[in-house]
């Protein structure tokens, strides 16, 4: 009876639990961006002078989720994309500005390699996921013939992430998109550890590469 009045009370928890997740995305449109038959995209790290770039895992899975679905885009793998234009795309020579683009793509050959690579939009990916927040106490033990956990452990996590569009054939911003995830997990420790994980950076992944689905087709997320 004991341990099924446990069980009843981690179920209860656990169902609060499952609103603990916001989420927002935010769309600034500068340029139509109907992507035609033939043109690709290509997800980048956001060149940074100081500190960590978005993550390779989340712009691989950006670049699938781009890639899949009813209306897929055409997406080139990135690091493919830059040793095809080595160096112009490396951290410390690609170009900050869009308007760069074009004193780029003067110079001989490169308009002519980035024309083979079918890419017509850039995508600079920044951002990243953090532990924000934590606490809780959870307590494991064993003895002969039982072993069990009681407590609750919780902690918050935040995906917030922009991806800023260049439109390399006309050499000007084509807009950005952000998304920001929050969301709590937990531990709850009632005989066995009962775990509740928010997948905040899956959550973000697919609301990030869905909208920039969107703003391919020209339509509105």
């Amino acid at each position: 009876m004991q341990r099924l009045a446990c069980f009843l009370v981690t179920l209860s928890t656990l169902a609060l639990l499952q609103g603990c997740m916001s989420a927002r995305t935010l769309e600034s449109r500068e340029l139509p961006t109907q992507i035609a038959a033939g043109e690709a995209v290509v997800i980048l790290a956001k060149p940074q002078i100081e500190g960590a770039s978005a993550e390779d895992d989340f712009m691989d899975c950006v670049g699938r989720g781009l890639a899949s679905g009813t209306s897929p885009i055409s997406v080139v793998d990135n690091d493919q994309f830059v040793d095809q234009l080595f160096p112009w795309f490396e951290p410390g020579t690609a170009p900050t500005r869009p308007e760069a683009v074009t004193q780029l793509l003067a110079r001989p050959g490169v308009s002519e390699k980035v024309a083979a690579t079918g890419v017509r939009y850039l995508v600079w990916l920044d951002g990243g996921t953090r532990r924000t927040d934590g606490g809780g106490s959870l307590a494991c033990g064993a003895a002969p013939g039982a072993a069990g956990c009681i407590g609750f452990g919780w902690w918050e996590k935040e995906s917030d992430y922009e991806a800023t569009i260049w439109d390399l054939q006309m050499a000007r911003s084509a807009g950005s998109v952000e998304t920001n995830v929050t969301g709590t997990s937990a531990i709850v420790g009632a005989v066995v550890p009962v775990p509740f994980i928010a997948r905040v950076q899956g959550t973000a992944c697919k609301r990030l590469s869905d909208q920039l689905r969107s703003f391919f087709r020209g339509s509105d997320g």
